[in-house]
């Protein structure tokens, strides 16, 4: 199931994640003992527990802890978790001992399809935050695939974009990337993906949308992944299979496909 602290973890440790859902991750790509981002996916971790806990969190027992489950071979997507499994639900200020609770799952191979997503008015709660609290999350995502889509993305009450359930969200405008500046997570993959693409950050709206080539999703499961459609609104640089602006072949447009590659091109560090 996982290791808390490095120790087999049982159901009494899981029993305040699972009732009180108080703490915060990070999901990490691991290829052959490699991630990309280690640093970022550390500092996050370091930064939320701060505002969490109020307390310092070890980066290299992270790392030692991550690295005992991790495979030395081969891609698995490895969960690093914080929480305190003393928490009482009437005094939060009293969890002060925060544990690491390490899982790890199949990684995806192939690329999957684009995305058709549908907007949904919604601004996480601490946007900053990656917190163990995925109950809207799963909720507006269920909703948006009940209504024929794969998945929901998040606009506020002026219909300003921000991110997806899981993930963040970038648009083509002729050779840039456009990133939505808007309160969200700042996703690692889009934070590498800013130091090795050109991009502009300002306010993205759903009455905006028809004037963008393309949209792509990203974060460290996926990567880099193509948004078709948001609500009515298709983007024909992310169809695939032969659309306008398409380069490399793939029917992408060409930011899309430079961004794949530029991605796939990052170092990994040693976890």
């Amino acid at each position: 199931m996982g290791e808390l602290n490095g120790v087999a973890v049982g159901v009494r440790e899981l029993q305040a994640l699972a009732l009180v859902n108080y703490g915060h991750f990070t999901t990490m790509r691991v290829e052959d003992g490699r991630v990309k981002g280690l640093a970022l996916h550390l500092e996050r971790l370091r930064r939320d527990c701060r505002m969490l806990f109020g307390a310092e969190l070890d980066g290299e027992r992270v790392r030692a802890l991550a690295r005992r489950m991790a495979p030395a071979r081969g891609a698995a997507t490895v969960r690093v978790t914080v929480f305190d499994p003393g928490l009482d639900l009437g005094h939060p200020l009293a969890a002060r001992d925060p544990q690491v609770l390490v899982t790890v799952r199949e990684a995806g191979g192939a690329v999957p399809p684009p995305l058709r997503v549908r907007s949904t008015q919604y601004v996480r709660d601490v946007p900053e935050v990656k917190s163990v609290g995925l109950f809207a999350g799963l909720h507006h995502r269920r909703r948006a695939q009940l209504s024929g889509f794969d998945d929901a993305l998040y606009v506020d009450a002026g219909q300003a974009v921000s991110e997806g359930a899981t993930w963040n969200i970038g648009f083509v405008d002729g050779g840039r990337v456009v990133w939505p500046d808007a309160e969200c997570l700042d996703g690692v993959t889009m934070q590498l993906l800013k130091r090795v693409h050109p991009y502009d950050g300002r306010g993205v709206r759903l009455a905006d949308l028809a004037g963008f080539e393309a949209a792509f999703a990203t974060n460290a499961a996926m990567g880099v992944r193509a948004v078709r459609a948001v609500d009515t609104v298709e983007l024909p640089g992310s169809r695939g299979g032969g659309g306008a602006g398409a380069g490399g072949g793939t029917g992408f447009h060409a930011v899309i496909d430079a961004l794949r590659d530029a991605y796939a091109a990052v170092p990994g560090d040693l976890l």
